[in-house]
Order: C-alpha cells, then structure tokens, then sequence
C-alpha cells in the first residue's frame, strides 16, 4: 500500500531520514519505532506530504505520491493523526465528524437556494454515517457534546472517527495511545484492530508504547539515528541487540 524508496530528508547540515526504504504492506498494521530524535514523525511527515523529501520516492497504492500536498493525499485515501488531537472544541462530537468529507455541496451558498434536495439528502447521509461510526467507537453518547470536552482519549477516538468518514485506504497514526489511560489505550487498540479485520484499513504507527505495539503491529520497523535499524516481528525485536543498545536500553535483557 505504501512503498518508500530511498528517502533522504536535510535540514541544513543535519541528516534527519538517511536512504529509508520501507514497504508497507495492504491490510497491515505497521509498527514504527524508535529513540527520540530517530527521525520517526519526520518520515511521517514527509509521507503525509506536509515535508518535502530531499530525495526519494513515495508510492501510494502503486501511485507516485513523492510531490503530493497533503489534501491530494487526503481525497486518495491516505491519511495522518497527529500525537495531539486535532478536534474543533466548540463543535459537538457528530458536527466534527459530518464536516470531514470534502466538496459537500452545502458548502456553496448558493446551493442551499438551487438544490436545496440534494444539500438535504447530503446532510442525512452524512448523518448517518456519522452516527454508525459512533456507535463503532462505542461515543454515541457523547455525539452532543463539545469536542474540547473530551478526555485525551476519547479525542484520540474521535481522530480515528475523522478517518472513517474520509474511507480513508491507509491511516499514519502518530502516538495514538499518548497520555491516555491504559483502559482507553485498550479500547483505542481494539478500534484499530476491528477496522483493520472488518474494513481493510491499512495502518502504519508511530508508538513508544511496546506493550501496545506488541499486540497490535507485525511487523515492527526499528529506527535509529535517521536509518532503519531492523524489521521484524515483536518478538524479534525485543531479542535483537542492536535493537535493545539503540532503542531498549542496553540493561534490559531479550526475553
């Protein structure tokens, strides 16, 4: 679903992704991580297409994305979550959801005047679609109420909602479980793996959680210094010494 191809990203003298070659494969979930400074969220970011690489390339679903903008990306199917909810707090839950989908046709004034049927008939399918995928992520109850109002996550949720109602192909989840409780991070979990089985949905996340890694992802990428380090399995990750110095800490033992 997404190959990347020799990816370098400079920033002055300072080498952040060194030739990164990865593929992630359709129907997966992809595990990515790493020390701080490994150039993790910078690779996330050149794939969403809000950096530009210094060389390299990006396929998307057999595409050359390599100089795509983020909303070309989006309106295909490629998706990005960020470690911090993006939510508009004043808007209740259902409005963050429905106002996702692009080229709505009552966007335009002057359609509310000319085809105001088909604006009607819009509205209700979103409606709909977005009330089913809340009651997916198990927030029905909270569809009235002020996104800002949400815990960390229950945003977190509602981030993989705004994916839901974009059909999105693949979704780059940066961070998902980040400072929420381990009863959340669990459902948020269980939200991943039920889109993933039941829809397709490919997903490739960052994470520093190994725990939740473990149960979610194969394989797992390793990076370090701005290279891939290693790829494999979760098990073979923790047994892999260079894995253990660069990114485990050389006191913990393979298991």
């Amino acid at each position: 679903m997404i190959k990347i191809e020799n990816l370098n990203k400079s920033f002055g003298g300072l080498n952040a992704v060194i030739d990164v070659s990865v593929s992630i494969k359709k129907g997966s979930i992809t595990g990515l991580i790493g020390p701080n400074g490994a150039g993790k969220t910078t690779l996330f970011n050149i794939i969403s297409g809000n950096l530009k690489p210094s060389s390299g390339q990006i396929f998307f679903d057999g595409e050359d994305v390599t100089s795509l903008e983020p909303h070309m990306l989006f309106n295909k199917g490629l998706l990005r979550t960020f470690q911090i909810a993006h939510e508009f707090p004043t808007l209740s839950v259902l409005e963050n959801l429905m106002m996702v989908p692009g080229n709505q046709t009552g966007e335009k004034i002057i359609s509310a005047w000319t085809r105001p049927y088909q604006v009607k008939s819009e509205e209700e399918r979103l409606l709909n679609k977005a009330r089913s995928v809340l009651h997916i992520l198990k927030l029905t109850h909270l569809e009235n109420a002020p996104a800002g109002t949400l815990s960390g996550g229950q945003k977190k949720l509602l981030e993989i909602g705004r994916t839901m109602m974009a059909d999105a192909k693949a979704v780059l989840l940066d961070e998902i479980g980040a400072g929420i409780n381990r009863t959340l991070l669990n459902e948020v979990g269980s939200t991943i793996q039920h889109l993933n089985k039941e829809f397709g949905y490919t997903f490739f996340m960052i994470e520093h959680d190994l725990e939740f890694i473990s149960r979610l992802c194969e394989p797992v990428i390793v990076m370090a210094e701005g290279k891939v380090l290693f790829e494999g399995s979760p098990e073979e990750v923790k047994k892999n010494e260079e894995v253990i110095e660069a990114y485990l800490g050389s006191t913990m033992k393979p298991s």
